[in-house]
């Protein structure tokens, strides 16, 4: 069932359980780990600090013997990363107080750069200080939603602590899954089925399935997408942990998760997609050179395709929906114009429940109040799209219109080529 999956960090896992690009709210380890601790999962001791000083007064109230100081960032690849002071790794170990605060004072405040972070990098402005755990195995599980199979679904290997990934594309009978049915929720029968697939030694196997039983319920009463455990560890003193944890959750359960969504970290996404969204639009940014502006998903894709199909790249997909108003048609126009990298901008909308003529004011009163100093290429059909027209026209405002999808796309690559 899972040799469809493109497994790995929980952003690739989640992208291609979905079916594509989703906004999902994503929390910090400790953050994770404070939940799962809220619902009787076993996990690591440790605690959060912003300051060096604070991290060292954490260890002193821990009083473990040895210490794991880990960076905050939402990104993995921590433990590889580097952070852009020359600073090495993003995961180190310590055996006291003082070692903590100087890990700390490397880390909090600088900007880490990791295999999923691109080149900017994340900023760090915490460090998680925990115990350190030395683990006699290292397992992978998770729980997240299947849409193949209509519901959620486990997911474990013996082979954890590394990229699951790698471990699918190597190895793929080393994973195992078990779906589970929505309506009934998780059978401890399940529960001990996976246990066993995990290889857990009898004095393991009552605390493993307690945390497989728990983490469902984690997944189901926090409205969560996907509760990853990498690794989950087997101890020496025949216990089994939850060591790194990743949950991520559906921005549609926002409204009754409200102390979750008080855990979100804007320093941490992307300050165009943080902006599009206090206006209800949905963008994604992308790495071409056209600014996309469109309204619904089926019709940003095909003008993505149609821009890549005549040698375009498109720099975002931003779609201001099927009920956009003037100001976010506005809003969206100022979005996409603040992004260096665009050097054309292409707006394609089909009038349904939108009206052209609304889009054409929006534009006109953005062009107004902030100017666009790359080419503008706007196609339009639908409702009112002859007034919509008129609009346009009667502002004065410089831009290419055509009723065509394929020549929209055409001038806006060659209007981009020519700026590059």
């Amino acid at each position: 069932m899972l040799s469809r999956f493109k497994l790995g960090s929980s952003t690739s896992l989640l992208k291609t359980v979905t079916g594509g690009f989703c906004r999902f709210l994503n929390i910090h380890e400790h953050q994770s780990h404070e939940i799962l601790r809220e619902h009787g999962v076993h996990v690591p001791g440790g605690k959060a600090a912003t300051a060096p000083e604070e991290a060292r007064k954490v260890a002193e109230e821990l009083g473990y013997d040895k210490f794991v100081v880990k960076a905050q960032i939402l990104a993995g690849g921590r433990g590889l990363g580097t952070f852009k002071n020359g600073f090495k790794g993003g995961v180190h170990l310590t055996s006291n107080a003082e070692g903590v605060e100087d890990l700390a004072r490397k880390m909090i405040g600088q900007v880490l750069v990791t295999k999923q972070t691109g080149p900017e990098g994340k900023p760090v402005s915490r460090v998680y200080v925990s115990e350190c755990v030395q683990p006699k195995r290292e397992l992978y599980f998770a729980i997240l939603m299947d849409r193949t199979f209509g519901g959620p679904v486990m997911v474990g290997s013996t082979k954890g602590g590394v990229s699951i990934e790698d471990v699918a594309k190597e190895t793929p009978e080393a994973i195992h899954t078990i779906p589970i049915d929505f309506e009934k929720g998780i059978q401890r029968s399940q529960a001990e089925r996976m246990a066993h697939l995990l290889e857990f030694p009898p004095e393991c196997m009552e605390m493993a399935i307690d945390n497989i039983m728990h983490l469902y319920d984690v997944l189901v009463k926090k409205d969560a997408t996907m509760v990853e455990i990498n690794p989950m560890i087997e101890t020496e003193d025949k216990k089994v942990l939850c060591a790194d944890a990743k949950i991520n959750f559906d921005d549609n359960a926002s409204f009754r998760q409200k102390s979750v969504w008080a855990m979100r970290d804007l320093s941490q996404e992307d300050p165009f997609e943080v902006s599009a969204a206090k206006y209800d639009l949905n963008f994604v940014k992308l790495d071409g050179s056209i600014g996309c502006m469109v309204n619904g998903a089926g019709l940003a894709m095909a003008t993505m395709d149609i821009i890549k199909l005549h040698g375009g790249n498109p720099a975002n997909f931003l779609d201001v929906g099927g009920g956009a108003d003037e100001e976010q048609v506005r809003e969206a126009l100022k979005i996409v114009t603040s992004d260096p990298k665009v050097k054309a901008i292409f707006v394609n909308i089909f009038g349904g429940i939108m009206r052209c003529d609304i889009l054409a004011r929006g534009i006109v009163n953005a062009v107004q109040q902030v100017g666009i100093s790359v080419p503008l290429v706007v196609r339009m059909k639908g409702t009112n799209v002859e007034l919509g027209k008129k609009i346009l026209k009667e502002s004065g405002l410089k831009m290419y219109a055509t009723d065509d999808l394929t020549e929209g796309a055409k001038l806006a690559v060659k209007a981009a080529s020519e700026r590059m």
